[in-house]
């Protein structure tokens, strides 16, 4: 069984990194690197100042960064134990997909897509109150782990479990965040 999910994994995979466009390449590479969106989580560190007073939104901010922080190891561990090649780093697949990118590190699961969901999660579950507007920010997430797949350097199950996980640590994080800041407001 488990093996044929993996395949099904694989197949999907080729299907849709093939569907990218080469003279989209250019976008994708910008949109993988995380460096990239860094002004983009610095306008929802500022929106948590907007939204509360000072100390609540440093208090949010912490919060904000320990949740992406215990995920970001979380997914360090799981891929040191499931030791799961990337797709560009798979042999049979070379001749059949499109590689971007070509880290040497595992694939399962994406940390992309864990980190992006943990963090965006934890923003809309604090801000959600203050906007209704601010659930538009899981667009960003999205673009992020699709490119993943366009890159050629993850698997559809890695980025689904990664989200998974990002938004099951958010809401562990808010819960605990909740409990700690009664005590402190």
């Amino acid at each position: 069984m488990w093996d044929q999910i993996e395949e099904w994994d694989r197949q999907l995979f080729v299907y849709l990194n093939n569907l990218g466009i080469e003279k989209y390449d250019t976008f994708w590479i910008f949109v993988t690197n995380p460096a990239h969106w860094i002004p983009v989580f610095i306008v929802f560190f500022l929106l948590f100042f907007i939204a509360f007073h000072w100390k609540k939104g440093l208090f949010t901010s912490l919060f904000l960064l320990l949740t992406v922080a215990v995920t970001y190891g979380f997914t360090n561990l799981v891929k040191a134990l499931a030791v799961r090649n990337r797709p560009n780093n798979t042999p049979e697949l070379a001749e059949l997909i499109r590689i971007l990118q070509e880290p040497t590190n595992y694939s399962f699961f994406s940390g992309h897509a864990s980190t992006s969901f943990a963090a965006t999660t934890f923003i809309v579950l604090a801000l959600s109150k203050w906007s209704k507007w601010i659930y538009l920010a899981y667009i960003l997430p999205f673009l992020f782990v699709m490119s993943r797949i366009y890159v050629g350097v993850h698997f559809p199950g890695d980025i689904i479990v990664g989200m998974i996980v990002g938004i099951i640590m958010a809401f562990l994080f808010f819960s605990l965040y909740n409990r700690a800041g009664t005590r402190i407001y």
